[in-house]
């Protein structure tokens, strides 16, 4: 390429990211996180969205400028004329949209671009959406390529037909959302937001990005490790196979080949890990994973991903209470309930920097756990997970609320079932089974936890049991926090504000027990909460000495409930919520309420406890 056309280039560069920079700011009115002004609305979330499998070569994201319009619900047609710019991929609600507008059951959300993605001889190319909230319908250059309904797991589109000579492509999606006005999952998010319950999130939220491949390749994978026989099974769902070719599966450990076996087409693999390396919360080790398509010898398509080596079971003790074990060990975990929203970009966070602070801070507090509370991440925060040691517990997002809750187990007489019509059952079933697939790759996820104090919750025992068939390689935690049944690894007991049980004797010799919810203690920071009264907690204090007073008695009193049986326990919460603040940071993530080298320190003495020993 000569000097006169580079620089040419490198202008048009600069021209574009001045003009994005220029069209773009952040919505007034509320506080924001430190990455609000490090978001580059040329190129917000640039990183690589797939962890679990990766092919770095030949992809695009499309994250940036895009032209919106917010129209009746009634408007099928792709809209000649937009009202504006929004930032993909922040919720139209959110300040770091740009637009900070509500949507609602009566209106669709169009959002139309242009994009620069060229068709090659012989190859694909898809379209990938890490998540978009609610329903959407996807059009390229005018023709539909698909639609999808789940506001929490990602999808692709293969959009090669649809393709048009050249580089220029017209991308066009319809969303409509009903938020807490339909039966979907939906988390936090209500109409008028109030107490526990958040801002809407409406339309695209994860990142958007297009990939060639070949026309053969490699769609998913899964990878399930069984520490008891030293092995990891794997397999992976591959587009366009012909007869004769063949799937290698290589396992490394750095740039040791620790196992590889090749299989013919949508074969399972059992590959043996001699000496197996565990992951733990102390020494998180991963194992690197390539997958290989070949025809004829040549290879037509490769990924990298990659596994741990980690069993998370249940057993008695010498007492005949039932523990959690984290590799045939007992390890109490501990951890926040953490519901991942941000000031600036409710369900995303500002940037990829962002996303992995929660994690870094909590370990950093000495925690060992952390509870995704009825929300979904994208797939980079478990990677970050994954690498840190730290064990989640991944609750299903709530939706179509409206029966009644028993919190108090063993009782019997008000807890009710939520009659769910077949749309709002099927709609359930066919995310939660999304989540569980998408997911099932990050080992740091050790509970699955399809229900939370009785939100929608329904047909328990067979939803329970059917969870537990999907994923045997986890525990299942029936119904955090009531209505309780007996079905399920584990018994769950929420109490506010302080440390309490369910009785050993009555519930620890089928289920493990643990406190899913306590704490919840307020202190709105000054210059630093969502608004400037009437803000939030489950018990409400004055200074941070009376905050950190109240905690650690909190703190202390848990060892004795391990002796007795407890296997572990949940704070509310990470960060303070809109008008929520029990958070131990406040929700622009400005200021940490307790002193973290207190927090680590006083948190340690619940990891080792003599007298727990396991037969």
């Amino acid at each position: 390429m000569n000097m006169k056309k580079s620089l040419a280039i490198l202008l048009l560069l600069s021209a574009h990211i001045a003009h994005a920079q220029q069209e773009w700011k952040i919505v007034p009115g509320k506080i924001t996180s430190p990455w609000a002004e490090k978001v580059n609305p040329a190129n917000p979330l640039p990183e690589y969205p797939r962890p679990q499998l990766v092919r770095t070569n030949n992809w695009v994201n499309l994250n940036g400028s895009w032209d919106y319009a917010i129209l009746p619900k009634s408007e099928q047609t792709i809209p000649a004329a937009t009202q504006g710019k929004i930032l993909v991929p922040f919720a139209v609600e959110s300040a770091l949209s740009g637009v900070g507008k509500t949507v609602g059951k009566d209106s669709v959300l169009w959002y139309k671009r242009t994009v620069s993605v060229a068709a090659a001889k012989g190859k694909n190319v898809l379209l990938h959406f890490g998540a978009v909230d609610w329903q959407c319908t996807v059009f390229v250059n005018g023709k539909e390529v698909g639609s999808h309904q789940g506001g929490y797991d990602p999808f692709s589109f293969d959009i090669t037909t649809a393709l048009k000579k050249g580089a220029k492509q017209d991308i066009a999606v319809r969303v409509w959302d009903p938020s807490d006005e339909g039966p979907q999952p939906r988390g936090k998010q209500v109409k008028n937001p109030h107490g526990i319950w958040y801002t809407p999130v409406t339309g695209i939220w994860q990142t958007v990005w297009a990939e060639t491949v070949a026309s053969t390749y490699i769609a998913e994978t899964k990878q399930t490790p069984d520490v008891d026989k030293k092995s990891v099974s794997v397999s992976a769902k591959l587009e366009n196979m012909q007869p004769g070719d063949q799937l290698v599966v290589s396992a490394w450990d750095g740039s040791t080949k620790v196992a590889e076996q090749t299989v013919t087409t949508n074969s399972e693999a059992v590959l043996a890990i001699a000496n197996p390396k565990l992951w733990s919360t102390a020494n998180p080790f991963l194992y690197d994973l390539k997958y290989t398509i070949l025809r004829k010898g040549k290879t037509i398509d490769e990924a990298k991903s990659y596994f741990a080596m980690r069993k998370i079971s249940m057993k008695a003790d010498a007492n005949g209470i039932q523990r959690m074990l984290l590799n045939d060990q007992f390890v109490f975990q501990y951890g926040p309930l953490d519901q991942g929203w941000w000031p600036d970009g409710l369900y995303t966070a500002p940037t990829d920097e962002a996303l992995k602070f929660d994690i870094d801070k909590t370990k950093e507090m000495g925690f060992n756990m952390i509870r995704k509370h009825v929300k979904v991440e994208p797939a980079r925060w478990y990677y970050y997970c994954d690498l840190a040691g730290m064990l989640v517990w991944q609750d299903m997002p709530s939706g179509d609320l409206g029966n009644r809750w028993e919190n108090r187990p063993g009782i019997y007489g008000r807890a009710t079932d939520k009659q769910r019509t077949a749309e709002s059952e099927s709609i359930f079933r066919k995310e939660w089974t999304e989540i569980m697939q998408d997911l099932h790759n990050f080992q740091s996820i050790v509970v699955w936890v399809p229900f939370n104090e009785a939100w929608g919750q329904f047909k328990t025992k067979e939803i329970v049991e059917w969870t537990m068939q999907k994923d045997p390689s986890r525990l299942v935690n029936t119904a955090s926090g009531g209505n309780f049944e007996d079905v399920g690894h584990i018994t769950d007991l929420h109490n506010y504000p302080e440390p309490l049980m369910p009785h050993p004797d009555m519930f620890g010799k089928t289920t493990v027990l643990v406190l899913g919810e306590f704490g919840g203690l307020g202190l709105p920071v000054e210059n630093h909460t969502w608004q400037e009264k009437n803000n939030w907690g489950y018990q409400s204090f004055k200074n941070n000495t009376e905050l950190w007073n109240r905690y650690a008695e909190f703190v202390n009193r848990i060892p004795d409930l391990i002796t007795k049986g407890l296997s572990a326990a949940v704070y509310t919460q990470t960060t303070d919520v809109e008008v929520e603040t029990n958070g131990i940071l406040t929700y622009d993530r400005k200021e940490i309420k307790m002193p973290l080298n207190k927090l680590f320190e006083l948190h340690q003495k619940l990891y080792s406890n003599p007298k727990v020993k396991i037969n």
